[in-house]
């Protein structure tokens, strides 16, 4: 039986490094608090704190992601797998680094073979805002190994060892497993990584109030000097739509589609689930007989089995459209 779209109630973090932007992408952020997450779409094991999904609206709210794959996991996930614990293969969040993240790193697949306990979490990074002068910071420096990164990490002076990127609105970074990575101060983002949230600490700027975890970064960070940024892409021009790849993995697909007009998309399936997220403009979801208004900020999961869905934009439209894989 085919499933409808399906919304989440945001689930939000706060974080020492966290801001105030997140209440303008439309999340219901205290303004007394430094929220540094909004999770859009999470399935996560019950160790992970406030780690799953709740639908928002339509008819299986208030129900868990869990439940309604654990009842129509065929319709949901279609050829995709489970994650390696059992639950949706995606996560999804909006990031606001008010100050900047511990440069960290997530296992790659050799510790992660030694250690069944830890998973995969490649990720990537959609900047949507940042202020001038913002960094992300993106692998190791080419020629640096693992010994004077970790005398840098005994001295404090990390920093220059790291690769530093300008944070520039509307690029996208893809971080596989293994790089050590930092998000800088004064950057919003869109994430969108395999669903684990098993993360080694590395360094964290001076703070001295959370857990560093040395030993295990130092087995999972990639030392390659290889490059983990590519060029731009090509955008492809049809229409009044701009459609630009930015990431192909085995694990999802992530595409930026843009409407500056009000042509409709058809979002055929692929029997793979797919996730848009709106980056700006609005417009709305249209499935049988049903429509779904979309606004910056919002999330929407299409399950793989589910009725015709068209985006209508009005005016103008902006949006991540992110496919699971099936590795």
């Amino acid at each position: 039986m085919p499933l409808a779209p399906l919304r989440f109630k945001p689930i939000l973090k706060p974080k020492v490094w966290g801001g105030h932007l997140l209440a303008e992408m439309g999340k219901p952020a205290p303004p007394d608090e430094s929220i540094g997450e909004s999770w859009e779409l999470a399935d996560l094991p019950d160790s992970i704190s406030e780690g799953r999904s709740r639908i928002d609206g339509g008819p299986c709210d208030g129900q868990l992601l869990q439940t309604v794959l654990a009842e129509n996991g065929k319709a949901l996930l279609g050829r995709a797998n489970l994650s390696p614990e059992g639950g949706f293969p995606l996560l999804l969040k909006f990031l606001d680094a008010n100050e900047n993240l511990s440069v960290q790193v997530h296992p790659d697949e050799a510790y992660v073979a030694k250690h069944p306990e830890a998973h995969l979490k490649s990720e990537a990074w959609y900047i949507l805002e940042a202020k001038p002068g913002s960094v992300i910071y993106a692998g190791v420096q080419p020629g640096v190994d693992a010994a004077q990164f970790k005398t840098a990490i005994e001295k404090g002076d990390l920093v220059d060892l790291l690769v530093s990127i300008p944070a520039v609105p509307g690029d996208c970074h893809y971080l596989p497993s293994g790089t050590c990575h930092a998000l800088g101060e004064g950057v919003l983002v869109a994430e969108v990584q395999t669903p684990s949230d098993t993360t080694f600490r590395v360094w964290d700027w001076g703070r001295t109030d959370r857990e560093i975890h040395v030993e295990a970064a130092m087995a999972c960070i990639d030392f390659s000097g290889r490059k983990v940024t590519a060029p731009p892409p090509p955008a492809m021009t049809s229409a009044d739509r701009i459609t630009t790849r930015f990431v192909e993995v085995p694990f999802f697909t992530i595409d930026r589609l843009q409407s500056n007009g009000t042509t409709s998309m058809d979002m055929p399936t692929k029997d793979l689930p797919e996730a848009i997220m709106v980056l700006d403009g609005n417009g709305h979801l249209n499935f049988d007989n049903d429509n779904m208004s979309l606004e910056r900020g919002d999330t929407v999961l299409l399950p793989a089995d589910r009725p015709t869905c068209t985006i209508v934009p009005q005016q103008s439209l902006d949006l991540l459209h992110v496919t699971l894989g099936t590795g």
